[in-house]
């Protein structure tokens, strides 16, 4: 494949999942691969060399300091960055109830403020390159609100929001913005809980939710799924809005179109009881 939007790729989240599938294949395919974790040391900070093609580095989205300081080391190394692919994010397990706002805005910060934030630090780069690619992965939950995961869906639907309105402010400077929408894979991705659910009033129905959710994760492809459509979006020079991956939830996606609203809940109801 010709590296049609250059050869210099920002991966935020590589470490694991969806983010370092992502980092290898781009890495295979020739491009330089920076690839982000809270956690990683910079480069010239590690004592070792990993074995992996991609050049891991400390960033956390919910700290500015970080997102400037590997996108100047970026810059300082290679001079620019073309492909941008934000995978940062974490799901929130609670009835509305039980969630704080402090744990609501958390996921706030990290699934929608954070990739704002580092696409707020590359956008004048590629601005000047008059050219780029951003890739942001959301998720099914941005079109479908999954009960017991308001906050996280509520994320999602606010990630594709963004994304939609920076894809058409961008477009005049030859930048191009897609979205990746995947369903549930076999990943090590993380869950948490809300504080006030270990003695909620919605706990039986929260854990018959989530043991649905990780009965159709652990049934389901890995991260891999996600590179038909990654190849999807690098090949194209006018990418596609949303690509969402699998067969079954593009189904779904196009019943919420087709049935009522009230006929569609029932069934999101009868899934996750």
């Amino acid at each position: 494949m010709k590296n049609g939007y250059g050869k210099v790729a920002l991966v935020v989240g590589a470490s694991s999942g969806v983010g370092k599938c992502c980092a290898e294949y781009l890495s295979d395919q020739g491009y330089t691969v920076y690839g982000t974790s809270r956690s990683a040391p910079f480069p010239e900070e590690s004592s070792h060399q990993d074995e992996s093609k991609t050049l891991m580095m400390p960033l956390d989205v919910t700290k500015e300091e970080t997102i400037k300081k590997a996108v100047d080391y970026i810059v300082e190394k290679e001079g620019r960055i073309d492909l941008l692919l934000n995978c940062a994010g974490y799901s929130l397990s609670g009835a509305v109830e039980d969630i704080s706002l402090a744990e609501a805005q958390a996921v706030f910060n990290t699934n929608v403020f954070g990739i704002m934030m580092v696409c707020r630090k590359v956008l004048p780069l590629m601005r000047k390159q008059r050219s780029g690619l951003i890739v942001n992965i959301s998720s099914v939950a941005g079109l479908i609100s999954v009960p017991y995961q308001s906050m996280y869906s509520a994320s999602k639907y606010a990630l594709e929001a963004v994304t939609e309105a920076l894809r058409i402010e961008t477009k005049p400077f030859g930048i191009n913005v897609s979205l990746i929408e995947p369903g549930d894979m076999k990943t090590n991705f993380k869950r948490t809980y809300a504080k006030d659910a270990a003695h909620s009033p919605y706990q039986e129905r929260l854990k018959a939710a989530i043991n649905a959710m990780i009965k159709s994760e652990q049934s389901g492809p890995g991260p891999e799924v996600v590179l038909k459509e990654l190849k999807k979006i690098l090949n194209s020079k006018n990418p596609p809005v949303r690509l969402i991956v699998g067969l079954e939830y593009k189904l779904i996606n196009l019943l919420k179109r087709l049935l009522p609203s009230q006929s569609l809940e029932g069934i999101v109801s009868k899934i996750y009881s």
